[in-house]
Parts: structure tokens; C-alpha cells; sequence
């Protein structure tokens, strides 16, 4: 890691021309001069936020240089800022950035010195995607929070503060300082398969009360929130990375749901906001995704909402954005639409050029790029990126998954679990009756470098709870064997726990014919709450909103009765014979008092 002399010498050009303070826009006129200096391929290249392979900026592994070589034409993280002079570059899992906290440090450096170093180099914006529950780029040991829904069952604005907050400090500390989050997104439609439990629910108001204290939390502790996606991807039943989402809201609907989450995350300051590829005819009749409509980013976002911060695209790999025009033409239709930040293009190189190209042949002004480029610059100012681009280990030990941290994901888990069916009283279970428990269900891939699989997860718990707990995973769609042989197992137990995952026929086999062997059942639905209208014969049903560790061990307290169900249903249930009728209402949760 660098020293502090090695970090005062990279930086002294940028800081000591600009002293950034960091204010609202006291700073333009440096900032401003710092422009004036760019070439235009330095100023292309600022508009850029790219992924790259490997955990170190500069010795990656072989198999991430031959990643970077065939996808972007580059050997490392460093060589790319040279050759392109991109200003941020996005972490992913999948991409190797993010093996542990220290190691993600050492390669925030690595990237802010190799930008440093560039003539009138400038610190690059690190983001990711950080949204807490199933989509999470940095796992264990950070500390890991309950996701949206989740939060939305919870119902509490000081605890999403909490969660930004800490968060955030964890984020900043490792060196990324603008996070893809909050989800602004109001989920009304159950078959969303892309939002669904990273909502925080379906009623406006509740779910903007919520993300503009994320932004707070966030914010205050240094890193850019992101509300996402702009105009609103709550009512889809097609997933933008893989087709093009048709929106069929009327303006006034749109009013009314989905712009609210966003005009409060406005108020609160949010630094910047990501765009959706969907279409919205109701507010672009042209067909034209959002990501590209000039009407719907420039119009209503700029015009009618009034913001003049970040406007960043949701990925340009996405078949969303991809499916009208090409990968040449999609960036510069973007940053005529009114985009800032061009987020992972498929291939930087026919992206950048295009951009480029579009100045020389003037089709862009450059004036056009340098309105971009200022908001950018003012966000890294606001961040305090000018001033100190590094971070330390010693920050990283001090900050990152603390005991306080850890415990206080822990206690705000717990106030999320909802108990939607309870009959006879089942929950919570006695370890002198229940006392000998076979945990079987789905068990998708960990989210977010968890423990996982969820059965082992939720056993381990409950045999730390005091009962004794074995797993027996049977998976997403089991096989009628598999069912078999976990109705065989319970008949040595006092009891099943039983995890559904957006539950399948076959998972649905599983817990009727369970309940049919008389042993008392209890369901968890480990993401989608909506599963509990499929199975009107289960005793007892909770729902924890994702099969992360923290919500499956507050699931498992819940069940043991060391915690009390204490969420409430930030979504309606619908019958499943009758999706006209509401099963559970928004409001509802049993608690164990009643």
C-alpha cells in the first residue's frame, strides 16, 4: 500500500490546483479549469465506467489477464486507464475484484495510483453494486444486511439509515465510493423477475421514506448513493438484462407510484441516479429505452424533477438497451439523451471510439461531454476524492465487519422475519417437544459470499439455539426420489423446516406431502413471501426475503423463539386461485403475543 509521501506526490498536482472543500458547486471554476485541460480522449474517457479482470491493478492472475486481453484489449486494471483514461471502473464478484476487504483495498490503490500518475491525472470513481439481501459484490467478513424487502418489512427509516450508514463506512474504507443503491424501484408486480425482493415494496410512500434515509446513511459516511432504475422497474415481468421491458403505466400512474421513491431521494441529495432499459411509451412513445430517451432523461428527470446530479446507465451488456440500436451507437444515444456516466459497455474500445467519433464528426459537442464531465468531477469532490484517493489497512481492520457492525445487521434482521401463518400456535418451537429437527428445501447459490446453502445455514443455527438440526437439501425443482427420501427423514424428526424459493410444482409436492406425514411443518420463504399463497395446508409459514446468513439466522431465532416475528408485509399476497383477491394485505405479520 502506498505511503503517505507516495500518496501526496501522485496527488499534489490535482489537490493542490483545486483544495477541494467539497460544497454543492463553490468549486465549479476550478473544476472548470481542470476541464479546459483535458484533451477530448482524456474527456472521453471520464465518461467511462468499466469493469476489468483481477484482484491487483497491475499483476492480476493469468487467467484475468487473458480475460482482459480478449474483452477489453489490455493486460491489467493499470493499462487500461492508460490507454483510455476511463474515470470509473465498476467491482464485480464473477470479475475477481473482490476477493477480501484488504485485498480489495490493495486494488483501489493500485487503480488510483495508476490514474494518478497519468498526465493531469485524476482519481477514478470505484463503484459496485452493494445493494444488501441477494445482490452484493463484497461478502464476508463485511458486514451484510438484510436486503430491501426485508427492510421494507421492517418498516424502519432509522434502520436503513443504519444500514447505509455502515454500509457506507465499509464501502469507503476499502476504497469504493459510489454504490448502486438504493433500489427506488416500487414492486407491484409479483412476477417481477428481476426486482421482486431488491424492492422495498409495493407502496410508494413507504419505499421513498426508506431510500431517502439509505441516501443519508450512505452520503454521510462518504459514498455516492445511487437510486435505481430511473423512470421505475417495479411493474415488469420481462428482465432487461436478458429482453426489452414494456412499461404500461399512465403518466398520471407514474406520478402517483413510481416517481415518488425517486423525487424523495432528489430531496435527500442523491448524488447520483441510474437509468432503467425499459420502455415507457406513456412518457417516450418513440420506442426508444429509457436509457436513450432524451424525453424521459432530459425532459422529466433534468426538467420536470429538477436534478442535476449523476445520471449513470444501468450496464450496456444488457439485451435491454442492446436490442434496438448497436453497441456503437448506444453510448452516444445515451449521452445525448442526457446520461453522464456510460456504465460496462461490451467493448470499451468500439464504445470510447464512437463517442469520440461523434465530437469529431458533430454529431456531439464537446461542450456536451464537459456539462458530463463537471458532474462528475463535483461527485468525486463531494466524496472527497480529490483530497484522499487512498485508503489504508489499518482503516480496514478498523472499519470493516466490526463486532458492532456485525451486531447491529443482526439486530436489524430481526425486526424483519414476518410470521404470516401460525395455527395452533405452533411457533415458536420448544426444544423439549420439537427438540430433534430435519431442515430440507432449496438451496440456491449463496448470494453475496455468504455461508450457504441455505438448509446447512438455517441448521447450523437452530443446533446453536440448543436443538439438534439436520440438513437435507433437495433443491429448487426435486425429483420425486428426492421427495421420498426427505418425507422418509422426517419420520425421525419432531419436526421439518421446510425452505421455498419462488416455489415450483415440485417444491410444492415436497411440503404437501411433508405436512401429509402429520409431522408439524414450518415453511421459510427464502426469497419471494408470495410462495405462502401456493401451500394453504403448511401450520406454520415465516418469511425472511432472501437466504443470506444474517436473515436466516434471524429466521432461525424466530422459530426457536429467542426473537419475537416482528415484520410486517411491505407487499400484498394474492390468492393463488384467484390473484384478483388479496391472501395477506401489506400491514399484515402475526406476532406471538397473539
Amino acid at each position: 500500500m502506498p505511503s503517505r509521501r507516495t500518496v501526496l506526490a501522485a496527488t499534489a498536482g490535482v489537490a493542490a490546483s483545486l483544495a477541494i472543500s467539497g460544497t454543492a458547486h463553490a468549486n465549479d471554476k476550478k473544476l472548470r479549469s481542470l476541464i479546459s485541460r483535458m484533451t477530448l480522449e482524456e474527456k472521453v474517457g471520464q465518461l467511462f465506467v468499466m469493469r476489468v479482470y483481477g484482484h491487483s491493478a497491475t499483476a492480476p492472475d493469468q487467467t484475468d489477464i487473458d480475460a482482459n486481453l480478449k474483452e477489453i484489449g489490455v493486460r491489467t486494471a493499470a493499462e487500461m486507464i492508460a490507454r483510455y483514461r476511463v474515470g470509473g471502473i465498476i467491482y464485480f464478484t464473477w470479475a475477481h475484484n473482490t476477493r477480501d476487504p484488504h485485498q480489495i483495498a490493495d486494488l483501489s490503490n493500485g487503480i488510483q495510483k495508476a490514474s494518478l500518475r497519468q498526465p493531469r491525472g485524476l482519481p477514478v470513481l470505484i463503484s459496485t453494486d452493494q445493494e444488501h439481501g441477494i445482490v452484493c459484490r463484497v461478502g464476508e467478513p463485511a458486514t451484510l444486511f438484510p436486503g430491501a424487502m426485508a427492510i421494507g418489512a421492517g418498516g424502519s427509516r432509522k434502520d436503513a439509515r443504519t444500514l447505509g450508514r455502515i454500509a457506507g463506512q465499509e464501502l469507503r474504507a476499502i476504497g469504493i465510493r459510489q454504490n448502486y443503491s438504493p433500489v427506488a424501484d416500487v414492486n407491484v408486480n409479483p412476477a417481477n423477475p428481476v426486482i421482486g425482493v431488491r424492492s422495498l415494496g409495493s407502496e410508494a410512500g413507504a419505499v421513498a421514506g426508506l431510500v431517502a434515509a439509505e441516501v443519508a446513511g450512505y452520503q454521510g459516511a462518504g459514498v455516492a448513493a445511487t437510486a435505481k432504475h430511473f423512470p421505475g422497474h417495479g411493474d415488469t415481468a420481462v428482465d432487461s438484462h436478458y429482453g426489452f421491458p414494456v412499461i404500461t403505466h399512465s403518466r398520471e400512474l407514474w406520478e402517483k407510484l413510481d416517481a415518488v421513491p425517486f423525487r424523495s431521494a432528489i430531496r435527500a441529495g442523491i448524488d447520483s441516479i441510474m437509468t432503467a432499459h425499459i420502455q415507457f411509451p406513456a412518457l417516450d412513445a418513440s420506442g426508444d429505452p429509457a436509457t436513450l430517451s432524451h424525453p424521459i432523461l432530459t425532459g422529466i428527470l433534468r426538467g420536470e424533477l429538477g436534478y442535476d446530479g449523476v445520471v449513470v446507465t444501468d450496464s450496456l451488456g444488457m439485451e435491454g438497451v442492446r436490442t434496438k440500436y448497436g453497441d456503437d451507437r448506444v453510448p452516444v444515444l445515451a449521452l445525448k439523451a442526457g446520461v453522464d456516466q456510460l456504465l460496462n459497455p461490451p467493448s470499451l474500445d468500439v464504445a470510447w471510439n464512437a463517442v469520440l467519433k461523434a465530437v469529431k464528426g458533430g454529431e456531439l459537442t464537446e461542450a456536451r461531454l464537459d456539462e458530463s464531465i463537471l458532474r462528475i468531477l463535483r461527485l468525486k469532490a463531494r466524496r472527497g476524492l480529490f483530497e484522499e484517493p487512498y485508503v489504508s489497512h489499518g482503516g480496514v481492520t478498523r472499519t470493516v465487519g466490526t463486532p458492532a457492525h456485525l451486531a447491529a445487521a443482526d439486530r436489524i434482521a430481526e425486526r424483519t422475519t414476518t410470521l404470516l401463518v401460525n395455527e395452533r400456535r405452533l411457533l415458536p418451537l420448544d426444544r423439549r417437544t420439537h427438540g430433534k429437527l430435519l431442515v430440507v428445501g432449496a438451496d440456491p447459490a449463496s448470494p453475496s459470499g455468504t455461508t450457504g446453502p441455505p438448509t446447512g445455514v438455517l441448521a447450523a443455527a437452530l443446533t446453536e439455539l440448543g436443538f439438534t438440526a439436520t440438513a437435507l437439501p433437495t433443491g429448487t425443482a426435486p425429483s420425486a426420489a428426492t421427495v421420498a427420501q426427505a418425507v422418509a427423514a422426517a419420520q425421525d424428526a419432531d419436526a421439518v423446516i421446510v425452505g421455498t424459493y419462488n416455489i415450483t410444482a415440485a417444491q410444492k409436492a415436497l411440503v404437501e406431502q411433508l405436512v401429509a406425514t402429520g409431522r408439524p411443518v414450518v415453511a421459510v420463504a427464502i426469497r419471494n413471501p408470495y410462495d405462502v399463497a401456493q401451500l394453504p395446508t403448511v401450520p406454520a409459514y415465516l418469511a425472511a426475503y432472501s437466504w443470506t446468513d444474517v436473515e436466516l439466522r434471524a429466521a432461525a431465532r424466530v422459530i426457536a423463539g429467542q426473537a419475537a416475528p416482528r415484520g410486517r408485509l411491505p407487499v400484498p399476497v394474492q390468492r393463488a386461485d384467484d390473484p384478483a383477491k388479496v391472501l395477506y394485505p401489506v400491514g399484515y405479520g402475526l406476532s406471538y403475543g397473539r
